[in-house]
């Protein structure tokens, strides 16, 4: 379950978050692998939410030992309801947060001092699900049905339903738990949800299910994203690259076997009730999402102008000016070698 799809941070980001910057960036010493002690510097990682698969490349490059080869002692702070992205990142506990271009847009409006700094989803994970023998393979496909959904992501519902001129009012939006429980008791005839969720769950279960991305009908928003404040990446910049530098090379072994990703995500966090074979169906599933031809061009994580003008015509329609100052390549730049 993830929090895009059922709750809003937007609330977390008023009074006290975007105070004066906090100092992560510590020195401490570490025993060396000969006995000597050696110097890192604290680089936190904000995870969006609870630890699993869906963060793989994160858990390789920490079991591999990459951050600390550059130097960088980093934790992985996971999220949850409780836990938004946003603050950690702005007070300085976190050096880098893995957010979303609409959270990022929200908290930049309120004053946060935010930049994107990269990128993993190339497609968002947005989808309608639905049963076989009444499939939505197209967004005209939803009229006459029920949709299935959080009444917080109406507005994501209007968004594509705007972009390919659809009739919201000939959807019936029936308010539910996010589970796929509605949708195979016929309560529902669609799901608005996560590509490596509901889909994922109703497969563990032998559920054949039909998904449209919204990516491929205009929905276009950065997902996964690396957020940083503009002092870090004024004044710890070679962290930054440090980090980003690990992230990618978590993230390509990632790619190489997501079986490996899905078992070391079961064996790091024991205590979080993974179960592998939905682990192994999730980072199968997620894979597409992250890789492209624009990252098999430019490397892990990067974005072209062009996406970035159909992320501000989509946070346009979903209520947010922004521009394009918002992403900022200059980590990933050098993090690639560009």
């Amino acid at each position: 379950m993830n929090d895009r799809l059922i709750l809003s941070r937007r609330t977390l980001l008023g009074a006290g978050l975007v105070g004066a910057i906090g100092l992560v960036g510590a020195a401490c010493s570490v025993p060396g692998t000969d006995g000597s002690q050696t110097t890192t510097r604290a680089a936190n990682l904000q995870l969006s939410w609870l630890h699993s698969v869906q963060f793989g490349g994160s858990y390789i490059a920490l079991d591999r030992g990459w951050w600390q080869e550059s130097g960088l002692e980093v934790d992985l702070l996971q999220g949850g309801p409780n836990a938004p992205v946003e603050p950690p990142v702005v007070a300085g506990t976190a050096l880098v947060g893995v957010s979303a271009a609409d959270y990022t847009a929200a908290a930049v409006a309120e004053g946060a001092p935010f930049r994107i700094i990269g990128v993993a989803m190339q497609k968002n994970p947005f989808v309608i699900a639905s049963l076989p023998d009444r499939p939505v393979n197209e967004p005209a496909d939803m009229a006459g049905m029920r949709i299935g959904m959080a009444t917080a992501n109406t507005p994501v519902l209007e968004t594509l339903c705007t972009l390919n001129n659809v009739d919201i009012e000939a959807i019936e939006i029936v308010p539910t738990q996010y589970s796929a429980q509605p949708l195979l008791a016929g309560e529902v005839d669609c799901l608005l949800c996560w590509e490596t969720d509901l889909p994922v769950a109703m497969a563990v279960q032998g559920v054949d299910s039909v998904t449209m991305l919204m990516a491929d009908f205009g929905y276009a928003l950065h997902s996964q994203t690396y957020i940083a404040t503009e002092d870090s990446l004024a004044n710890r910049r070679d962290d930054l690259v440090a980090l980003m530098g690990g992230e990618v090379r978590g993230w390509e072994a990632y790619r190489e076997d997501t079986d490996a990703a899905a078992q070391l995500a079961v064996d790091m966090f024991p205590d979080a009730g993974l179960d592998l074979q939905t682990q192994r169906l999730q980072a199968e599933r997620q894979g597409p999402l992250m890789f492209s031809e624009t990252t098999d061009a430019n490397g892990f994580g990067w974005w072209t102008d062009e996406s970035v003008a159909q992320n501000i015509e989509t946070l346009a329609l979903l209520g947010q000016d922004v521009d394009a100052s918002l992403w900022d390549r200059s980590v990933l730049e050098q993090v690639h070698g560009a």
